[in-house]
């Protein structure tokens, strides 16, 4: 268990170098267009401010790789965070070691300080172990905090090696609340535990896949990887999205849920399209018989009931993936069908985790944040937190 905010003493007038996920998306004009990630960290904001430390956040945008590039400044997104948080938050323009320092040194008690994009520093991503510019940064804060989770799957510097750096080191309220409901869905669920996973490919799924067999009761697989299994099994599946040097996996993969004693649930029948736009022809077909021209697109409604009655009758459900190309209205009934059951379980009492960029996604789009018990903030930090790998940015943090 990690140390967090919480667990701190004694830091009024100290400074906390804090490590945060603002990688939010901007439009041409550099409004701010979802501000989710912003909301997050508030929680983590508010006690430190309370606790009378001088707030100095880090966070990157986009991927500018090393380089000082204006459209990556992180100015616009400081300019909306003062509008939040109802008062002027400091935006530091100046380099670290260059001047940044300079304009800290009046920052006060309960302040808060916007660094420019930590990623402007072609060493924030370097893979070596050299440690300057994590005593560079360190020079500007007492103490560190990490409550980017989004980032935590990066061995980066101000993500890792700077919490070996600047101590005490730990985590921030949000990253304290997503390893809280992950940890506690993989380690300690209520039974029985479903697993829906979806998304195109099976390769980028296997470790989160092997990783919950050993867990669930129940694993639910849509979305474009499940043409896999359908064609390793002799199927006919005409155009659909699949990876013939995974068949041997998806045959591993089942095995393996058989011998576990899990239950393995895939579709039956498929909305299949043969154009992906939606315009073509649409139609509900067995899924091991698509006929040539055309793709499974979303589950069909006997999969989709079939989905529903395993979720329903769930105390713990972890939802990473989506089982439908759901971006198209005409394709979403699928996800749709799998959200609304599992907002109807947790309304029943059941514990629902969402992960994963595009399940979140969907989550937003179709259902409130406050159906479901947690929505993680990480897309590849929480797909490495299920497949059990450890996670840089955790893995450095004080322990209790």
């Amino acid at each position: 268990m990690k140390k967090s905010i919480k667990d701190l003493e004694n830091v009024q007038g100290k400074r906390a170098l804090v490590r945060v996920d603002v990688n939010v998306p901007l439009d041409e004009n550099k409004n701010v267009t979802d501000d989710t990630r912003i909301r997050a960290i508030l929680p983590t904001i508010k006690m430190l401010k309370e606790k009378g430390a001088k707030i100095i956040l880090m966070a990157h945008l986009g991927r500018p790789k090393g380089e000082w590039k204006e459209e990556f400044s992180l100015a616009p997104v400081a300019k909306y965070m003062s509008k939040v948080l109802g008062e002027d938050v400091l935006f530091v323009s100046k380099p670290v070691g260059k001047g940044a320092d300079e304009e800290l040194k009046d920052l006060k008690d309960g302040q808060v300080a916007l660094l420019e994009n930590i990623r402007f520093y072609k060493e924030e991503e370097a893979k070596d172990d050299d440690m300057t510019f994590a005593n560079e940064l360190a020079k500007l804060g007492d103490f560190y905090v990490n409550d980017a989770f989004g980032a935590a799957h990066r061995k980066h510097t101000s993500t890792a090696k700077l919490a070996h750096v600047l101590k005490p080191a730990v985590a921030g309220l949000l990253m304290e609340k997503e390893l809280s409901a992950l940890g506690g869905l993989l380690n300690n669920p209520q039974r029985p535990f479903t697993a829906v996973v979806g998304g195109a490919k099976i390769s980028s799924k296997i470790g989160v896949l092997e990783n919950l067999l050993d867990k669930v009761d129940n694993l639910i697989v849509g979305g474009g990887m499940a043409y896999t299994f359908v064609k390793a099994n002799g199927g006919k599946i005409g155009n659909s999205i699949h990876e013939d040097d995974q068949m041997e996996t998806a045959k591993a993969i089942e095995k393996k849920a058989k011998d576990k004693g899990v239950n393995l649930i895939m579709a039956t029948d498929v909305l299949a399209a043969d154009d992906f736009s939606g315009n073509g022809t649409n139609k509900v077909v067995p899924v091991n018989e698509i006929p040539d021209g055309f793709e499974g697109v979303d589950a069909g409604p006997e999969t989709q009931k079939a989905f529903e009655d395993v979720i329903k009758k769930s105390k713990t459900i972890l939802m990473n993936g989506p089982v439908g190309a759901f971006e198209n209205p005409k394709f979403a009934q699928g996800t749709k069908a799998v959200l609304k059951a599992i907002v109807e379980a947790t309304k029943a009492g059941a514990v629902s985790v969402v992960g994963g960029g595009d399940s979140v996604s969907a989550a937003k789009k179709f259902c409130n944040g406050d159906d479901f018990t947690h929505i993680s903030t990480g897309g590849g930090a929480s797909l490495e937190f299920i497949e059990g790998k450890v996670l840089p940015g955790v893995d450095a943090l004080d322990n209790v």
